[in-house]
């Protein structure tokens, strides 16, 4: 079944439960997903550009949490919070940190790359790796602390 049929079901569930932060999230899902369909091709869209677009909708509550944390307005960001933990149950599961390291080490001896100014042949090939299963601002750091030791 298609993420926006999967979706839709889990609105009318929640509108049923009275869950508000499910329901708000649901909904800015069910919204990213009829936009990036009208503003796309017709072929309408993969698997993978649906989890790019609940990805881009965490990254953005993430992104808010932590500037209402920095400006003490926990009640904004409790319901980012909220909102987050609805998102992550579509996603797939994350990576640990220890997984993403081991994982590149591997990717780093393939590419046979030893410098931090090699960075960015080690991302690229990191980025499709991981892609949906951890951030790349974390894939990154790591991959300067390996490249720079």
């Amino acid at each position: 079944m298609a993420l926006e049929d999967t979706i839709n079901q889990h609105i009318k569930k929640a509108m049923l439960a009275k869950e508000e932060a499910s329901l708000r999230a649901l909904r800015a899902v069910k919204s990213a997903i009829l936009l990036a369909k009208t503003n796309g091709s017709n072929t309408g869209l993969t698997e993978a550009d649906e989890m790019k677009i609940i990805q881009k909708l965490v990254k953005q509550r993430n992104d808010s949490i932590a500037i209402y944390k920095e400006q003490n307005r926990n009640d904004l960001a409790s319901t980012e919070i909220e909102e987050v933990e609805v998102l992550q149950k579509y996603l797939p599961k994350q990576l640990t940190e220890e997984e993403i390291r081991s994982e590149l080490v591997k990717v780093i001896e393939q590419t046979g790359a030893s410098s931090p100014a090699e960075t960015g042949k080690v991302m690229g090939a990191a980025s499709k790796l991981f892609a949906g299963k951890a951030d790349n601002k974390i894939v990154a750091g790591i991959v300067k602390e390996l490249l720079s030791s």
